[in-house]
């Protein structure tokens, strides 16, 4: 006899002979046994997966001598003919090459005449999706109303592209991939028939590459068996095939792990040079990956893994966890989509394998958010509980101790400290103690040894001006008509400042006291409430302004912004006649820069920040 493919010689002649399509075969028999048999069926799936194997058996069972039978006996000449393919009354097209009109009246006219020996004209119409909308529609009279001896058995690989009017008169049967391990199964029995011996990891990498397809499963199984000898093992299938093999996997994973880029690069050339393509390669390294993840996961089953899980790296399951191996996947998969395009598919596997020579430094922004929320915590719990040490200046930084460092930062004046009216929620005592560059006062506290506790939550104020602010009073009209003065007694509550705001020193031996009874700071509060009306970057940067005092008939004040001097200056003329008509007599307003002092101080890191900036391989530059 001719030499005959495994596949044609393993072909399925029952339906007990289908291999994971065991749902259709129950289907397909049970309407043979009650005699409910349709006019049209549509058999869908993926290649190699049994449809035209699936067509001539229900061929057989309905044409069968002994049938209709769901069991044909395969001796009978009509069902040895259907097996040849030589059957008068069971015709098979194709219809990758039938695709015309005229192929379609062709199938019309024939069907008008029955069968020559047999029971039924059975039509098997292969790739079916390739039929033009024209064949299609000119069938589909025919298919839907045949002659009661006349039965369509369509098959295709893509639905998707068969007409909605065909889909909806036929019976429809969906075919699955065959399961690896069934897969294996068959090509145990394939290697007993042709007597030879095959290791079981060989058999499984086969399966495993047919993707549940048998028919690939086969093609190459007779493949590998043509130069393995009568013995078929793994090594010779990675030999001769130019596969990766886990072994050296591993080892160049594990070079991955220790940032051995060169190691990584020479044993890159290596495989490329003994005839391993990039693509294998890439697929190889994915599949290495993911089953790294699944082991990661807490999966052992082989069949999942392609082989058993001690046989993978404990080196690089140790190294990366599941989000690196997550990302090094994500790597090679993008690879394989874009390589078609590249300018070197060298450079490119290059370049994937010196990203993974650094991959254990990849931190997820998951897990930079959880650090950060962890750090917090932490934080939080040390400006309550650790101890604090008194630094030079009689200033502290909240929660820091430890190795000191030297660090500058802007202060004011003692006077300028006096000079600031003190928070509602706050004694004058504890506002005259509060350090002097912006440190919260709990900070303050620390340092005396005391438990910083907030201070009692107090009943809002209902005049929103009670400390003056920058929005006019209710008394809009009078503030815009800087031609009259204020008398004193008819100035707004919003600017009586006696009983929460210390007035600005003036020089008690030049000018008048208080001018006309208002204090300094009443007079810059109804100053920056008028201004706000017509220009408010003027009434923001006139209360920016300091050290307010009285020389003469000169109000002089000082400001640290260059710019916000320079703009106010433009508008003292203005500014003064403001202040002429706020008082009742004649006063000129002078600004001048203030020289801000930088100190010096040592501030003390804790050691809950040194623990941070360990986590985050950072290094503490300074502090303030």
């Amino acid at each position: 006899m001719a030499y005959e493919v495994t596949a044609t010689r393993r072909r399925p002649k029952n339906f007990e002979d289908l291999i994971g399509q065991e749902f259709v075969a129950a289907t397909l028999k049970n309407s043979i046994k009650t005699g409910k048999i349709a006019h049209a069926y549509l058999f869908t799936g993926p290649r190699g997966c049994g449809k035209t194997s699936t067509a001539r058996i229900l061929a057989k069972a309905l044409n069968c001598e002994n049938g209709p039978t769901d069991t044909p006996c395969c001796t009978c000449s009509t069902c040895q003919e259907i097996t040849k393919g030589s059957s008068l009354d069971v015709i098979e097209i194709d219809g990758a090459s039938n695709t015309g009109i005229n192929d379609a009246r062709q199938v019309i006219e024939e069907v008008k005449f029955p069968p020559n020996s047999s029971r039924y004209k059975i039509y098997i119409i292969d790739e079916v999706h390739m039929i033009s909308n024209q064949a299609f529609n000119a069938l589909l009279k025919t298919i839907e109303e045949p002659p009661p001896y006349a039965i369509f058995i369509f098959a295709t690989t893509e639905l998707q592209k068969v007409p909605a009017t065909i889909k909806s008169r036929c019976q429809q049967f969906n075919f699955r991939l065959v399961p690896i391990e069934k897969v294996k199964e068959q090509l145990a029995e394939a290697c007993k028939d042709i007597g030879i011996t095959a290791e079981d990891e060989a058999l499984y990498w086969i399966a495993r590459e047919s993707t549940g397809s048998m028919r690939d499963a086969y093609t190459l199984f007779d493949q590998v068996a043509a130069f393995s000898d009568g013995h078929i093992t793994y090594e010779k299938i990675r030999d001769k095939l130019g596969l990766v093999g886990t072994e050296r996997l591993n080892d160049l994973f594990d070079d991955c792990v220790d940032s051995n880029a060169a190691g990584v690069t020479e044993k890159l050339d290596q495989f490329l040079q003994s005839g391993i393509s990039i693509e294998q390669l890439i697929t190889n390294s994915a599949d290495y990956l993911r089953s790294l993840l699944l082991i990661k996961s807490g999966i052992t089953k082989e069949s999942l893994l392609g082989q058993a899980a001690d046989r993978y790296s404990k080196k690089v399951l140790g190294a990366w966890n599941s989000v690196q191996l997550e990302r090094g996947l994500s790597l090679f998969l993008n690879l394989y989509r874009d390589i078609r395009y590249s300018l070197s598919p060298r450079y490119e596997i290059e370049l994937i394998f010196s990203k993974l020579c650094w991959l254990k430094e990849y931190v997820s922004p998951a897990e930079i958010k959880k650090a950060i929320d962890s750090a917090q915590s932490l934080l939080m719990q040390g400006a309550a509980s650790v101890p604090q040490s008194p630094v030079s200046g009689g200033t502290s930084m909240p929660g820091f101790s430890g190795t000191a460092q030297t660090v500058s930062s802007q202060s004011q004046t003692a006077s300028q400290v006096n000079a600031q009216p003190a928070s509602p929620s706050f004694s004058q005592s504890q506002a005259n103690a509060a350090p002097a560059s912006g440190i919260p006062m709990f900070s303050a506290l620390q340092n005396s040894g005391q438990e910083f506790t907030p201070p009692p939550q107090q009943e809002e104020n209902p005049d929103p001006f009670y400390n003056g602010g920058a929005l006019p009073p209710d008394n809009t009209e009078a503030a815009d008509d800087y031609s009259q003065p204020v008398p004193p007694d008819e100035i707004p509550p919003s600017f009586a400042y006696e009983d929460t705001v210390q007035p600005m020193q003036s020089s008690p031996s030049q000018g008048s006291q208080n001018l006309a009874g208002i204090s300094l700071e009443n007079i810059k509060a109804k100053l920056v409430a008028t201004t706000s009306i017509d220009d408010a970057f003027i009434s923001a940067s006139l209360m920016h302004t300091e050290d307010w005092s009285l020389n003469g008939n000169v109000i002089e004040a000082k400001i640290e912004s260059e710019f916000e001097l320079n703009q106010l200056m433009a508008r003292a003329a203005i500014i003064s006649q403001m202040i002429s008509n706020i008082v009742g007599e004649k006063v000129s307003f002078n600004l001048t820069l203030k020289q801000v002092v930088k100190i010096e101080r040592k501030v003390e890191i804790p050691e809950i920040v040194n623990i941070i900036a360990r986590t985050f391989k950072g290094t503490i530059v300074g502090g303030q």
